[in-house]
């Protein structure tokens, strides 16, 4: 997500080294508005991905491709067809503008921390790290099975869906706010159920 943060120059921060790599890749269809699927990818070498990815049967020789007229995307990935992805970036872009994806991405991390202060300041939840971007990382204190009990029952609710990962080797609960129409009333609600739902378990 952090490759769509950059368009904020005060996150650009977390791209630093990014000049030295070879290949770079994110995916807009996480947090720029744009229907799954979408991923830009950059080459400091185009060459380098061609020459491992080029398959060039008599059929597929063009004098276009050849003359080097046009560039022949074909080369660049590992299926020989591929569909159109870049026009539904192109009306994202076209739509909101730098200024309303950045709009939106600030009032994210924004929702996203106003999220992680609300869980250190209840003693019956632990902020397991301190969030970056619009990623809340936190679980009940409590064991494994108590945090899996709560996520399970929450995500059956249909009212919110959280995921998990392990950090320090506990089940972490993970909040992700970075829908096109999440305003504060939809994270306050959240944090209610989830409230509501650690009550009801600790008794």
């Amino acid at each position: 997500m952090s490759g769509t943060a950059a368009l904020c120059p005060e996150f650009r921060h977390l791209q630093d080294g990014l000049e030295y790599a070879d290949s770079y890749c994110f995916d807009p269809h996480k947090w720029m508005f744009t229907n799954f699927d979408c991923d830009c990818f950059y080459v400091a070498d185009r060459k380098a991905l061609i020459q491992t990815l080029s398959v060039l049967p008599e059929y597929l020789k063009n004098k276009a491709t050849e003359s080097g007229a046009v560039i022949d995307y074909r080369d660049w990935h590992v299926q020989l067809g591929r569909r159109f992805r870049a026009l539904k970036l192109w009306f994202v872009l076209r739509y909101y503008g730098t200024e309303g994806l950045q709009f939106h991405i600030r009032e994210h991390v924004r929702m996203a921390h106003q999220f992680a202060n609300w869980v250190k300041n209840d003693e019956r939840f632990e902020l397991v790290v301190s969030p970056p971007l619009n990623l809340v990382c936190f679980r009940l204190r409590g064991s494994d099975e108590l945090n899996q009990q709560l996520m399970d029952t929450l995500n059956r609710s249909g009212n919110l869906f959280l995921t998990h990962t392990k950090l320090s080797g506990q089940l972490t609960l993970r909040m992700s706010i970075g829908q096109t129409n999440t305003v504060d009333r939809h994270v306050e609600e959240v944090w209610k159920l989830i409230r509501d739902e650690a009550s009801r378990l600790l008794g």
